[in-house]
């Protein structure tokens, strides 16, 4: 089984022996509600005109990107995947980033600047925000990983 807690096997994954505990579940629900809220309120607040490039969900993409590739370097650099990581991992990761990022918005507004006729726009739209993602989500994990290496580093030649 993977992990350190026991849980249930999810039915169709019991080849995979993923366990799932209730209670991470309802973790992930409240992290991507309020992901998937917040995503909302900013979309509200600042919405893409017809034909226009979608800034809003642009920006939530990278941003998302950027600061799942950090926490998840940041987990990682800190301890093994259990306890309060792995709550941290599902509940801000999984859950909030998984809500706050948005796939279906993305894939939506790209196909209707290409029917709308906007070509140009809603290419470099989708090549961008996936290529400008994979580079955020890279840059952060990278950012993290060097300032724990200067820590330990100076932390060795203090001790």
């Amino acid at each position: 089984m993977v992990g350190d807690a026991p849980g249930h096997t999810i039915p169709g994954l019991r080849m995979l022996r993923i366990p799932v505990r209730p209670a991470w579940l309802g973790v992930i629900g409240l992290g991507g509600a309020a992901g998937t809220a917040t995503r909302a309120w900013l979309e509200a607040l600042f919405p893409a005109g017809p034909g226009q490039w979608p800034w809003t969900t642009f920006w939530v993409n990278l941003s998302g990107a950027l600061l799942l590739g950090v926490l998840l370097e940041v987990l990682a650099e800190t301890g093994p995947d259990r306890g309060w990581r792995r709550g941290v991992r599902l509940g801000v990761g999984t859950g909030f980033m998984g809500g706050y990022t948005t796939y279906s918005s993305f894939a939506v507004e790209t196909f209707v600047l290409l029917d709308s006729g906007a070509l140009l726009v809603g290419v470099g739209y989708a090549v961008g925000s996936v290529v400008l993602g994979l580079i955020a989500a890279f840059a952060g994990a990278r950012a993290v990983r060097r300032l724990f290496r200067r820590y330990r580093r100076a932390r060795g030649a203090i001790t």
